[in-house]
């Protein structure tokens, strides 16, 4: 197929300011995903916006059912049940306790 350009699973982005680091989510623009290198402002690292991962959790939160809806909060740089003034980034793939300070997603690769 002519038009092909990519798989999609990880996208060639612009560090914003500050870089980035390898492991760490980072929502850019509409895009959410974890970078898979480290990387200085300015510069291309490739961003992954499909996976499961291990990621930063709002404590308090405790995460029973499988498959429900995360959330982005970007203030706070951790994801989260509370849809209201986050970003839809993906689901539950595994169950977290309320005083966990992580938690695994599947990110689902839109918003």
């Amino acid at each position: 197929m002519k038009n092909f350009v990519q798989h999609g699973d990880t996208l060639d982005m612009t560090a914003p300011a500050g870089g980035v680091i390898s492991g760490t989510a980072y929502l850019i623009g509409a895009l959410f995903g974890v970078a898979t290198a480290s990387a200085d402002a300015g510069t291309t690292f490739p961003l992954r916006v499909v996976g499961v991962y291990t990621l930063p959790k709002a404590t308090g939160e405790a995460w029973a059912q499988e498959g429900a809806i995360l959330y982005w909060d970007n203030t706070n740089k951790r994801l989260t049940t509370t849809a209201s003034g986050n970003t839809k980034v993906g689901s539950v793939a595994s169950a977290a306790l309320s005083a966990a300070t992580t938690g695994v997603i599947r990110l689902n690769g839109i918003v």
